[in-house]
């Protein structure tokens, strides 16, 4: 094995210095099969770190990218079960600032519509970049944050920054730092070492992480050689690190809800049990059966007009007919509709969970509920990978999604 893995340091390191390296070819791939009791399966090749000639395994925690958002949502919905978040209440009241649509300020929005990206917003005016001591209302006050032409709750588009105003008002509601409050709620009860941006991962797992490249294998997120970053978030206008600033709800970008979650293939093999067993796995269960079915249920399939079946953020990787229904934070695949190719297994089977795509990485975390088995993925080092043959994903979407021999 250690032979395998220097030789394969070599040659990743010619490569990439001759030019030679093709840009679809991963550093790492992991893919973890799994039913509602266990691991069926585990494939692991590549390196989680090429300066450290590491070796990636299915319990190396990565940023999973858009599949965060599905695991924020688990949050949301314990704390819509404790009563204390409301899917249909008027989120304005919660944040404590009004959240209107510039051309429609009589429609509120929701908490549904923010986890279904119905709310009327899009990226335009961005949304990762605020710093420690900035304000999310800062990007939200901005006329491209908005989708001029449809009202909040009529039209489907992908738009992270919903994310954060989730986030947000899960900090209001509970007074607890969004990355805490997912520990709480999630991670612990999940027995999971996982976390966004790193601040609550054990150092573990911090030590194992998998690095982000792009298609130079220049290292791009999570180089930080066994340590914890100095500072798990962006810093302050002054270049300061003080999370002591932090305010309630004030900034819900600064934990990355909508993309920051860091965990391994065999965590995210996990949230899959959970999906198939309803709401329960390994006897712990987070969520009511009547939750889970609010969170999977579609509340947009795609019809000519009433919305967009693309990502239209530049580190989407995704085609036209890449989404066509989608719940709260949760996909639905294989869609039979003319403009629909959501279907990377190519066997019209449909399945339940979410994709990711950021930072020269690709992910996926698939269930099949009729017949309780499921898939985790994810690929490094695959910024503008090959367009797939059967669907709106990538080649190696399809490659890792299909079943292994």
């Amino acid at each position: 094995m250690r032979t395998f893995v220097l030789r394969y340091a070599i040659a990743l390191a010619l490569m990439t210095v001759s030019g030679l390296l093709v840009a679809a070819e991963p550093v790492a791939s992991v893919r973890v099969g799994f039913d509602r009791e266990r691991l069926t399966s585990v494939q692991a090749q590549g390196l989680a770190d090429i300066a450290q000639a590491r070796p990636v395994t299915a319990d190396d925690p990565v940023r999973v990218a858009s599949i965060s958002k599905l695991v924020t949502a688990l949050g949301a919905m314990r704390l819509v079960e404790q009563g204390r978040l409301d899917l249909d209440a008027d989120v304005s009241t919660l944040l404590g600032a009004p959240l209107r649509h510039p051309r429609f300020p009589d429609v509120p929005i929701t908490l549904r519509m923010l986890l279904s990206h119905r709310a009327g917003l899009t990226d335009e005016a961005g949304y990762h970049q605020v710093p420690l001591d900035g304000a999310l209302q800062d990007i939200t006050r901005d006329a491209r944050a908005w989708d001029a032409a449809h009202a909040p709750g009529t039209f489907f588009r992908y738009a992270n920054v919903g994310f954060p105003l989730v986030a947000a008002a899960m900090e209001k509601a509970t007074g607890e730092r969004f990355d805490r409050l997912m520990q709480r709620l999630v991670f612990k009860p999940l027995d999971l070492d996982a976390c966004f941006n790193w601040e609550t991962c054990s150092q573990d797992a911090t030590a194992r992480a998998v690095v982000l490249y792009d298609a130079q294998r220049k290292a791009v997120r999570d180089d930080h050689r066994g340590r914890k970053p100095d500072c798990a978030v962006n810093r302050a206008a002054d270049g300061s690190c003080d999370l002591s600033r932090w305010v309630a709800g004030r900034n819900g970008a600064l934990f990355s809800p909508q993309g920051g979650l860091r965990i391994s293939a065999n965590g995210l093999a996990k949230i899959g049990r959970l999906l198939l067993g309803d709401g329960e796995v390994d006897g712990v269960r987070l969520l009511t059966h009547a939750s889970m079915r609010t969170l999977r249920q579609p509340v947009w399939t795609y019809a000519p007009g009433n919305g967009l079946t693309i990502e239209e953020d530049d580190s989407s990787q995704s085609q036209r007919g890449f989404f066509c229904r989608y719940g709260l934070a949760v996909q639905t695949l294989a869609t039979r509709r003319e403009g629909c190719r959501d279907d990377p297994f190519g066997d019209g089977v449909e399945r339940i969970g979410h994709a990711g795509a950021a930072y020269g990485l690709l992910s996926g975390l698939w269930v099949d509920r009729e017949h309780g088995t499921g898939v985790a993925y994810f690929a490094t080092g695959v910024e503008d990978a090959e367009p797939g043959s059967r669907s709106a994903f990538r080649r190696i979407e399809e490659v890792l999604a299909a079943p292994q021999p």
